[in-house]
């Protein structure tokens, strides 16, 4: 039995060697490939207290990687819930990374390098696709406001 609960450990090692993982992903993936689900808590337990798995940790790199791809605060927020991260959590790391507005900013021009334009049905396309990607109102206002292109 002890075997197996190091085979799960240095798994689960493997994993995280990767990349950052939340709990809940981390979990399912040992699921996938062990059959003993009971070790598997125990694994990530350990884990969790040798700060090897750690949800904060995991939701800040994923913010900042999926910012950096021209994403919202709202789809990261439904993408880090979906992860098995409370919302709280998960306020707290948007709040803490913060600078949605020039995110938004950064995504639109990438999209639209000739900018904002007069044509309303093009203004609505432009900040649809800003809506679509997660970003709220108040940030594309932002984008959308006199000066800013």
């Amino acid at each position: 039995m002890n075997e197996q609960k190091s085979l799960i450990y240095n798994k689960a090692l493997d994993i995280l060697s990767r990349r950052e993982h939340s709990e809940k992903e981390l979990i399912q993936k040992l699921k996938n490939k062990f059959e003993e689900h009971d070790l598997i808590h125990e694994v990530t337990s350990k884990l969790i207290n040798k700060n090897l798995l750690n949800d904060l940790r995991f939701a800040e790199a994923y913010t900042v990687s999926r910012k950096r791809k021209g994403f919202g605060p709202k789809k990261i927020s439904f993408e880090l819930v979906g992860k098995g991260l409370r919302e709280k959590e998960v306020e707290s790391v948007l709040t803490e990374i913060g600078g949605w507005n020039q995110a938004a900013l950064v995504a639109f021009k990438k999209k639209f390098p000739n900018g904002k334009t007069d044509d309303i049905k093009v203004t609505l396309k432009q900040k649809n696709f800003l809506t679509n990607r997660g970003f709220g109102f108040q940030e594309i206002e932002s984008v959308f406001g006199d000066d800013m292109l």
